[in-house]
């Protein structure tokens, strides 16, 4: 019980710091955000043909012209891994979704309770912006 209510806990606390996720490589902003698939509702998951179980979670990128007004979102090419505490690499494979000007690239993947993972992904969004967005972060499986 103690650890679910740590869980919880730490949920809540870490919302306002990862709705902010993001990294400037020179004239984009990169927006990302990795969770457990079941916060996803059961039409959501479905619409876009992703897993929703415990043990699947989803990375979730949008990249931002900053040069532009209203830093509209645009198109790049997105690939990237993640790897775990012990050198197991899983690699990632983006889907591009569009919604009306939104666009964002979602990787599904496999998790382990209490599994840390740091993420590798490359960013090519051609003349705008080339680089690389590292993080790592912690996740949870819910059964």
């Amino acid at each position: 019980m103690k650890t679910w209510i740590a869980l919880v806990l730490s949920f809540f606390f870490s919302l306002p710091s990862s709705a902010e996720q993001f990294k400037n490589i020179k004239e984009v902003e990169v927006h990302y955000s990795a969770f457990n698939s079941t916060f996803l509702t059961p039409q959501v998951a479905s619409s876009y043909q992703l897993k929703r179980n415990g043990y699947s979670a989803v990375l979730n990128i949008s990249v931002l012209d900053t040069y532009q007004a209203g830093k509209p979102a645009i198109t790049a090419k997105i690939t990237g891994q993640a790897k775990n505490l012990i050198g197991q690499i899983k690699a990632l494979e983006f889907k591009e979704v569009k919604e009306g000007n939104a666009i964002y690239y979602l990787a599904e993947f496999s998790i382990s309770e209490q599994e840390n993972l740091t993420f590798t992904i490359d960013i090519n969004a051609g003349n705008k912006g080339t680089g690389q967005l590292k993080f790592s972060q912690k996740f949870y499986v819910e059964e």
